[in-house]
Parts: C-alpha cells; structure tokens; sequence
C-alpha cells in the first residue's frame, strides 16, 4: 500500500504521496528494464496524486505517445486512490535516445464526453511537462517533484512526489516565496532517501526560510490521508464482450483452428481463457 495526504492553506493545495510500494508491485508484474520501471513509476506517481483532485467515481487516464524508446504509457487513476498501467517498448535499447512526442490527460467525470487536455511531453523533464500542462490547460500554477529509484537489484528504492497547486488570486507574497523554494528545495528522492515523512515533507513545502525559527509561511490543514495502491479491475465478462465485437463469423473461423483463446490483460497481466461454449448464443445465430 502507498499513501497520499491532500491538505489545502490560504494560498495553495498540496499534495504528497510515498508510492514505493505501488512501483513495486507494478514491477513485479510487468518486469520492465530498469530505465522503464524508473519512468513508469513516476506517471504512476503522477496519476496517484492526479486522482486525488477527483471526485466520487470520476476516473482519469494519462496516455502518452512518443518517438523513441518508450512508445506509448497509459496509465489510469480514480478518486478512491487505485492505480494501474502499462507501457510499450520499442527494440532499440538506445536508452539516450527517449524521444518526444504528446501526452493526454483524460478525466472521465460521468459527462457524455470526456476531459481531454494535452501537452508535449519530453522526457528529459517531466516535473516541467506536468507545470506546463496544468498551467496552459487548466490555469494553475504547480510546482510538482517525481521521485522514482531503485536499488543495483532492481528493487524499487523509493518512489514518491509532492506537488504544490496556487489557488485562485493567491497573494504575490506567497508566490515570490514559494518561487524561492521550490529553487531552494531538495528533490522528493533525495528527501524520502533521507528518512522524511510525509508529514515532515509538507512541513518542509511551508517552512519560511526568511525566519530563523520554524515559523511557516502560512497555516496549512491536512484534508485528508490515504492509502493507494495498484489494482486492477479486470475480468472475465468484460474481456468476453470484447471478444464477442470480433463478429460471428470471425469467431467461428477462430474456433475452426483453435481449441481457445486466450486473452491476457496488460494492466496485471491475468489471463483469461474462452471456448466456444463461451460464445454460444452469438454462434447459433
């Protein structure tokens, strides 16, 4: 289980989560290279908090596509702090060479259509593509830091972010300070390698470093704490409505050269397997 604290003060929301052992079981799954897991834990990360800013059954899906070594990454969040995904390689190793390319934020809010916000995305630096994106898309000022490590073992050693949001007509004191130490601040890896919690991480973000005392910049309240953790919620009937899009005749053309199929989900990697006793209704007909 991960865990993520929400909390809000007069000028900013905040948000601060340790996703180590959500990349973890990630990585366990999709066994991905070292570089990979590295990347994908970090829009793991990114979805975890991204969901946080949700509501009820609201759900939300970051998916990008690139020229380089990493495709395509998708990853999908909720409100109640589940988080899944998956990412495609392509065979070159050339891990120097990423490449750019788009990535979508789509908020699903229960609507007829779907939030869809994009923004290029280069991997050299995903901190400035999220700032950017959440300030030409949805106008907010961020200050966001994505930590993902791992041990020579390939165990993930900490992941983690903490993201900081202005709110509407915060006041240019805070702005000009919280300026000053988002350049002055240490990034979330080397802050969660050196033992701080949560707690003491969002102490950190409001610590007036103008003062010689622990004086904070201002008051702040924490909203809400909880546990996140990767699930999927795959099964057996959603992926035989998928199979049965396939047709009547392309099914009985499956079934005339195999016994099965087999499907395999690429979130967590279950698989599911079909026979023609499956299908009888639509091959009947």
């Amino acid at each position: 289980m991960g865990r993520l604290i929400r909390g809000v003060s007069k000028n900013a929301r905040f948000f601060v989560a340790d996703t180590t052992d959500i990349v973890q079981e990630a990585l366990d799954i999709h066994k991905y290279d070292e570089y990979s897991m590295k990347t994908f834990g970090k829009f793991c990360t990114l979805a975890a908090l991204m969901g946080a800013t949700l509501k009820g059954e609201d759900k939300l899906t970051i998916r990008t596509d690139t020229d380089g070594y990493i495709k395509n990454i998708v990853v999908n969040s909720d409100a109640n702090g589940n988080v899944k995904g998956y990412l495609v390689n392509t065979t070159d190793e050339n891990f120097e060479s990423l490449g750019k390319g788009t990535m979508r934020i789509i908020k699903d809010m229960g609507l007829k259509e779907p939030y869809i916000g994009i923004t290029n995305v280069d991997y050299s630096s995903l901190a400035d593509d999220i700032s950017a994106y959440f300030y030409n898309s949805e106008q907010i000022p961020t200050i966001i830091s994505l930590a993902c490590e791992a041990t020579n073992d390939g165990r993930i050693l900490c992941a983690g972010a903490f993201m900081v949001q202005l709110l509407p007509g915060a006041d240019e004191d805070f702005i000009t300070k919280l300026e000053r130490k988002a350049e002055a601040i240490r990034p979330m890896n080397e802050l969660m390698k050196g033992g701080m919690s949560l707690e003491q991480i969002i102490n950190l973000l409001y610590d007036d470093m103008d003062t010689a005392d622990d004086s904070l910049v201002e008051e702040y309240e924490i909203l809400e704490e909880k546990e996140i953790k990767y699930s999927c919620d795959c099964n057996s009937e959603r992926f035989q409505r998928g199979i049965m899009t396939l047709g009547k005749e392309e099914l009985k053309h499956i079934f005339e050269e195999e016994k099965e199929i087999e499907a395999e989900c690429q979130f967590c990697g279950k698989k599911y397997k079909f026979t023609e006793n499956n299908f009888e209704d639509i091959l009947k007909k």
